[in-house]
């Protein structure tokens, strides 16, 4: 847990006067990790997925549907499988990528950009979901990973409730730690369906993050690169 999300809840819920309740629809952004107990693997996967089961089911009682319809029955079980397996499957490390990286025998030393990365996350506040595309870049350093890991490392890191500004940094730190080089680029295009389906409702807004790692603070560098993405 970060020293911002306790400070919050010393505080009683508040930040700079504000409680999250003032705060709204307002990003609230406390740190790198995504927040976590410390036991939060202490149950199994179909542990979770049975006690997410019964939760939904009540949920859906409470909301007056009738658990008994051939149609609704199944939904909770469905909807525990769809959490631990599918949607929120980034909170559990065992599900990060494996990465393997190899020499860069083509001596290829300009930028890789893999552009238009498909991704599904959820919003932490709202649990609803954020649907973008992520652009990512790197300048190798010796060593270069293969294509589909990009791809794998944005989707591990999509799959938990987010904010896109973590997400964004989090592929970053994760691309750095990884390819041992500052030389990375991250930028995230995303609809936020907390905007656009409740709340304000303004459907043709989108949010952009980047992260410019590197040899890519440098201008010349940012236009090319948008230049690729673009074209």
């Amino acid at each position: 847990m970060s020293t911002n999300t306790l400070n919050l809840k010393k505080n009683g819920h508040n930040l700079n006067g504000f409680s999250t309740t003032d705060i709204g629809d307002d990003h609230l952004y406390t740190g790198l990790e995504t927040p976590m107990k410390k036991d939060a693997f202490k149950l199994s996967d179909n542990e979770k997925k049975q006690r997410i089961a019964i939760l939904f089911e009540e949920i859906m009682d409470v909301m007056g549907l009738d658990l008994t319809d051939d149609s609704l029955k199944g939904t909770p079980k469905r909807v525990a499988k769809m959490y631990i397996d599918e949607i929120f499957s980034g909170l559990n490390p065992a599900n990060k990528p494996k990465v393997a990286l190899f020499d860069n025998k083509y001596q290829y030393n300009q930028m890789l950009v893999e552009k238009n990365i498909t991704f599904y996350s959820n919003c932490e506040h709202h649990f609803v979901p954020i649907i973008g595309k992520a652009h990512v870049a790197y300048i190798s350093s010796g060593k270069v990973i293969g294509l589909s890991k990009l791809n794998r490392i944005v989707q591990y890191y999509a799959k938990r409730p987010q904010v896109q500004e973590r997400l964004t940094n989090q592929i970053a730190e994760e691309l750095k730690s990884v390819l041992k080089t500052e030389d990375i680029a991250v930028i995230i295009d995303a609809k936020h369906l907390c905007v656009s389906s409740r709340g304000i409702k303004d459907d043709t807004s989108a949010t952009v993050t980047t992260y410019y790692g590197g040899q890519f603070n440098k201008a010349e560098k940012i236009t090319e690169l948008h230049n690729y993405i673009n074209n």
